[in-house]
């Protein structure tokens, strides 16, 4: 199996670049081709046996962890100046209130259609809570100089809730006797919640600015600091092996990292070597983002063609994104926060990914009763499958169709 999956991948991914060109002319982003090229090159072999990747939930997951960090790395350092106060405040509310409404509402939604019980419900919500820092690049900040709200608070949001989700799917595997929280909650409230969260960001700021000084003081020394391969992938070690040994949450520390990095340089005056590491990191961290989001999305187009799915799964997914996703964005970010346009771009663009599927995996390992895995599994993944399609489909029509209206604007004004 191993050796047909590796000949098929690796002609996959060379006529993929082969083909970038008449790819990205496209009116749809590369992820829905990927898609459909996984599913149809698993279809071609056979298809990919549901209990391969489920019985391999714990690599998988470890893969899409550091899958997951690399990309939150890299957000961290896109952000580079530290972005308006406005998008930060928009942001945390959707990392935060935003995501437990948005939980409770898909676990009520779950609960009713899919007939879940009430607390793999609610694991099935959380696990779909956070949105993509990978598949969103495209409605991302594209440079430091960019201070679009819209784009600013996608970008600070995708960076934030892979972490925040923590919390609320280890209260759901302990509501399933999955997982321990203590008498009256007292240990998930500071083992899952607070020390997780407020340590990690703790963490990764320290590291970040600590490392951020030191690549400072070598520039100031003359040294153009070449290997910016070396410095991302070791910055993302180093969080990830404090994190794990701090026992706080790799996610927040990996995009506290990141978004710390480069600090140091911004508070003085910049120097055309600072402007070039910054650039070469940031280039770095746009190929790696492309091979995950191929790696990923083939992946989910291939395990789709061993599930089957049914009117409820379908319900389900597209209520999450058509409806619960917008209404809750709707409910928590307020008129006088952004334009009426601004919340509904925001309210769309919560593209699911990377982070749903290690969700998942993590929820797997913990040994859930194979009918209510198979539900996860099937939902999630689906949700995630669609996501990518509609938002795939929809992104630059309604981003051009915001140009239009912005210079249609400026002109009238």
């Amino acid at each position: 199996m191993l050796t047909p999956t590796l000949l098929v991948l690796g002609v996959v991914l060379v006529a993929l670049a082969i083909a970038e060109a008449p790819v990205r002319r496209l009116p749809l982003t590369p992820a829905v081709v990927y898609l459909a090229v996984g599913w149809g090159a698993a279809g071609a072999v056979g298809g990919l046996p549901t209990q391969l990747w489920m019985v391999n939930a714990p690599s998988l997951s470890l893969v899409a962890e550091f899958a997951l960090l690399m990309s939150l790395f890299a957000v961290g350092v896109r952000l580079r100046v530290p972005p308006d106060p406005r998008a930060w405040h928009v942001a945390l509310w959707l990392a935060g209130p935003g995501m437990v409404l948005l939980i409770v509402l898909a676990g009520a939604v779950a609960w009713a259609v899919l007939d879940l019980p009430w607390a793999a419900a609610l694991l099935l919500a959380s696990v779909l809570a956070p949105t993509d820092p990978v598949l969103a690049s495209d409605v991302q900040i594209r440079s430091e100089r960019d201070r679009d709200a819209v784009r600013l608070s996608l970008t600070v949001e995708g960076g934030l809730n892979d972490g925040t989700a923590l919390p609320a799917v280890m209260l759901c595997l302990g509501w399933l006797g999955l997982h321990e929280l203590g008498e009256h909650g007292a240990r998930w409230w500071w083992h899952d919640l607070l020390w997780p969260m407020g340590g990690g960001a703790a963490v990764g700021i320290s590291i970040g600015l600590l490392l951020g000084q030191a690549l400072r003081r070598r520039l100031e020394h003359g040294d153009p600091l070449v290997r910016d391969e070396l410095i991302y992938v070791g910055a993302v070690a180093i969080a990830y092996a404090l994190a794990r040994w701090l026992k706080v949450s790799t996610f927040v520390v990996a995009f506290g990292v990141g978004a710390t990095l480069l600090i140091p340089a911004q508070r003085s005056r910049a120097t055309s070597r600072d402007a070039d590491l910054a650039e070469r990191l940031h280039a770095f961290g746009a190929r790696l983002e492309r091979l995950v989001e191929a790696l990923l999305v083939l992946g989910i187009g291939a395990a789709l063609s061993g599930l089957t799915f049914h009117v409820r799964d379908w319900l389900f997914a597209l209520l999450l994104l058509v409806l619960l996703r917008p209404l809750s964005v709707w409910m928590v970010v307020r008129p006088g926060m952004m334009s009426v346009e601004q919340r509904r771009l925001v309210g769309w663009f919560g593209i699911r990914g990377i982070g749903s599927v290690y969700y998942l995996l993590f929820a797997l390992e913990h040994e859930i009763d194979t009918p209510i895995a198979g539900a996860l599994a099937n939902a999630t993944l689906l949700c995630v499958a669609l996501s990518i399609l509609l938002h795939g489909i929809s992104v630059t029509p309604l981003i051009d169709a915001r140009r239009r209206s912005s210079r249609s604007g400026g002109e009238g004004g």
